[in-house]
This record gives structure tokens, sequence and C-alpha cells, in this order.
């Protein structure tokens, strides 16, 4: 097994103990679930990730996953769960 082998193998027990942590963590807790808008601006930010090699169209679908999802905040912060 090669160093980089190794590398992936413990980034993959780190994630799986973090997932188990949160799991534990969050279990008895009410779970929000996401807004439309919120999605929208998550599919706005992947596509900027997804679309980074030209900077221009990259950068202009993250910030348009930013301003959505600042609205969003915006608009749901007085209400309760």
């Amino acid at each position: 097994m090669n160093i980089s082998q190794m590398y992936i193998a413990v980034a993959i027990v780190v994630l799986m103990v973090i997932a188990l942590l949160i799991f534990f963590a969050t279990r008895n807790k009410k779970v929000k679930k996401l807004t439309p808008l919120a999605g929208l601006a998550f599919g706005f930010i992947l596509a900027g990730i997804l679309f980074g090699e030209d900077r221009l169209i990259g950068y202009s679908l993250m910030g348009v996953g930013v301003i959505l999802a600042v609205v969003d905040i915006f608009r749901n912060r007085n209400k309760t769960i």
C-alpha cells in the first residue's frame, strides 16, 4: 500500500467518525427541512463549482447562490421551528 492510498484510507476513516458523531449528536433534535430557496441556492453554488474552469461563469453562479442563500436567511430569521 503506497502513501497516497494510506492518505485516502485515513481520510475515509476520519469522515466516517465525523458522520457518526454528527448522527449521534443530532439524533433526538428536530432538523429543519431545506427550503426551496435554499435548495436553489445550493444548486447554484454546486453549478459554480462544476463550471469553475471558466472563472466568469463559475464565480457568477456562486455569487447568485450566495445571494439567494442570504435572502433565504433574512426571510426565515424570524420564523420558529
